[in-house]
């Protein structure tokens, strides 16, 4: 599994194609939820491309499921602030070492230098049903942030029947409309970044920082 701190992410060049961030709520297909509202309103904008690609995915869905958007654009400060949290987090369960601090740090928040998110390029989300109500996912969006990181995988073992089938529908949706999965977490998913470059063997992103 490729994290986002390996260096081979980082290395990855970048040529920027200059679109603009938009707003999620444009798209009448896609719900965006407040949960992670920041006071600029970045969470709820994505690069133009990528938000196309949403919903893209969103029109394939079965009837009766919809995409509920949580967070899109991340400011390179609120990246860094998280990073920092989740690293003290590991610190206090008796992780020390710098290097192991840093891989382990990056497989539940991403480097700033490196993060899809303060790109526009990245979202978190998860499906809802026509009452707006979310589906068994088989664990919370960002369950790492309550202990429960066992859930966080795409991949998890031990989910239900209808977990299972749920994250599936996701994928295909998601996969289908050129979107890559960061593995250690269900509800991620990239256009255009260095990780989706790097997944893709695309020779260079197509989005840097916004």
């Amino acid at each position: 599994m490729i994290l986002l701190g390996d260096p081979r992410v980082l290395h990855v060049p970048e040529d920027d194609c200059g679109e603009p961030l938009v707003e999620v709520a444009s798209v009448p297909a896609l719900r965006l939820d407040p949960r992670e509202r920041d006071a600029a309103g970045s969470y709820g904008r994505l690069r133009s491309g990528v938000l196309e690609r949403l919903r893209l995915a969103a029109g394939s869905l079965p009837d009766g499921l919809r995409i509920l958007v949580i967070e899109g654009h991340r400011s390179t400060a609120e990246q860094a602030r998280r990073f920092a949290l989740y690293q003290d987090r590991l610190r206090r369960s008796g992780i020390t070492d710098p290097i192991e601090l840093h891989r382990q740090a990056s497989a539940f928040v991403s480097p700033v230098e490196v993060a899809p998110h303060c790109a526009g390029a990245a979202v978190d989300l998860t499906l809802v049903d026509e009452r707006g109500l979310e589906i068994d996912m088989g664990g919370p969006v960002n369950g790492h942030r309550t202990g429960e990181e066992a859930s966080c995988p795409f991949a998890a073992p031990g989910l239900s029947a209808d977990a299972r089938h749920s994250r599936d529908l996701l994928a295909r949706a998601m996969t289908g409309a050129g979107f890559v999965n960061y593995p250690t977490e269900w509800w991620h998913w990239s256009f255009g970044d260095r990780y989706w470059a790097l997944t893709t063997g695309a020779e260079n992103a197509l989005y840097g920082p916004a």
